[in-house]
């Protein structure tokens, strides 16, 4: 199977759902999600760019604790599915315009369906008008029609009701005129808006990003600060509205298995899309990257949900039952390259996967802040290869660099080349990929337990996490 990213491109999505046309082919991210490193179920990488076509294999190495490379197998992004079975999610290239033809051919045939349907409303009405009183009739009719009923907050409707006007369709268009569509939502009254990196990473260096919200109002937005490793971005509205409500932030430590979601984005770029359905399992290791030989990976412990997410859902908000976001959509599991035609964008097979609130929200507010992502790290690389029963330190770090870093955390706390790392505190430790994105769920100066075997033997020691900088 192949997992890909939701940020496909896709052509610029209108505030309201646009006639269907042929699907846009994305490009799958090169950093694979579907294919965990080990016995983890497979994720994808982000959510709104084009899908990669497959999953750029790295060669199995050390992962440096400045900055691990893309696992041997990634997800691709919520953006843009794409082939090939990845364990996280990776940058989708935009997707080439519609061509013209059967798209405007199946509009042309769908303007006459609603044009015949609604003449045939008219006469059907007005049949109905001259036969009301006639006997023989046994029709019931509802006191109230669906519009004018009202809704408890508590239900689907009720939370869509009020999330959708906090949930914007963000569009990304690089200098060159490359881009992609996804969905971010109010994080502050500031006029700041939270999505995923691959989403704005085209708009990044000298490009144009646009938000749209449901009611059709359009803002111009620059982005704020980025953080590739953690897949966090966030943009600011230029000129922002002084009535922006924004979201209610849950807590994701006390999601369970089984709790009801919500997921809103513009999927295939058909914004303001709803969703439904349920934690399927937490704490689920995600790595992607776009596949580059410059790019670098982004790992998460992600929520996995079946509620349907595809190519432009990247960046939305995954809700709970009260309407309270509890995630950032981002990746997909997919099990094929391309849906009809070959149009090489897949779509949901019931597994996607979310940032945690929890997670994302520190990520947030340091981009606000400093406009930079703060990592933390043990100070030590491991490998990204399967089958090492765990987190293995390699005997050397990438391009030659010492595997523990003389001073670091792992030095201080004992730690050497070929130790392997089973556990963090009481998590499972049964990969490389699954240790960084753990650690990267904590944050520096935070001191953590590390299980570990050496020369056949279980121990244990105490490290307190360093921090990095900036995704350089």
């Amino acid at each position: 199977m192949s997992t890909e990213n939701e940020g496909t491109a896709v052509p610029p999505a209108p505030s309201a759902p646009p006639v269907p046309v042929e699907s846009p082919t994305s490009v799958q991210s090169a950093a694979p999600v579907g294919a965990a490193p080990s016995a983890s179920a497979p994720g994808q990488g982000f959510g709104e760019p084009p899908a990669h076509q497959g999953f750029a294999q790295h060669a199995p190495g050390a992962a440096e604790a400045g900055w691990p490379p893309p696992p041997p197998a990634t997800p691709a992004y919520a953006d843009g599915c794409g082939a090939g079975a990845e364990w996280g999610s990776s940058y989708q290239q935009p997707a080439p315009k519609p061509k013209a033809g059967r798209g405007g051919l199946v509009a042309a045939i769908l303007v006459a369906a609603l044009v015949a349907g609604g003449v045939g409303g008219g006469i059907g009405y007005t049949l109905a008008k001259d036969n009301e009183g006639s006997s023989g009739s046994t029709t019931v009719s509802a006191s109230d029609s669906g519009g004018s009923v009202k809704r408890d907050a508590g239900t689907v409707a009720g939370v869509a009701a009020k999330a959708l006007p906090s949930t914007v369709t963000i569009e990304a268009q690089s200098s060159s005129g490359e881009g992609g569509t996804g969905t971010g939502f109010v994080f502050d009254k500031q006029g700041h808006i939270v999505t995923n990196n691959h989403v704005v990473a085209e708009a990044v260096d000298g490009g144009k990003l646009t938000a749209t919200f449901p009611d059709g109002k359009k803002y111009n937005a620059e982005v704020v600060g980025h953080a590739q490793g953690y897949d966090v971005a966030v943009v600011k509205l230029e000129n922002a509205p002084s009535d922006l409500q924004p979201l209610t932030l849950g807590d994701s430590d006390k999601v369970a298995v089984g709790d009801s979601t919500i997921a809103i984005g513009a999927p295939f770029g058909l914004s303001n899309t709803v969703t439904t359905g349920i934690i399927s399992a937490k704490n689920r290791p995600v790595a992607s990257s776009d596949g580059s030989s410059s790019s670098k990976a982004s790992y998460m412990s992600a929520l996995q949900t079946d509620a349907s997410i595809n190519p432009g859902n990247s960046g939305g908000p995954l809700l709970d039952a009260q309407g309270s976001v509890i995630g950032i959509n981002s990746a997909i599991q997919s099990s094929s390259s391309g849906g009809l035609g070959s149009s090489g964008q897949s779509g949901s097979i019931g597994l996607g996967f979310a940032i945690p609130i929890n997670q994302a929200k520190y990520v947030a507010q340091e981009l606000i802040k400093t406009g930079k992502p703060v990592y933390p790290v043990i100070g030590a690389s491991v490998s990204l290869e399967e089958g090492t029963g765990g987190a293995k330190i390699t005997e050397q770090g990438a391009s030659g660099s010492d595997a523990i870093t003389p001073n670091g955390p792992a030095a201080k706390a004992g730690l050497k080349p070929g130790d392997v790392i089973t556990k963090l505190d009481d998590m499972v430790i049964d990969s490389g990929p699954t240790l960084i994105g753990e650690i990267w769920t904590h944050r520096p100066g935070t001191t953590v337990k590390l299980t570990y075997t050496r020369d056949g033997k279980t121990r244990t020691t105490d490290v307190t996490l360093g921090e990095r900088v900036g995704d350089s």
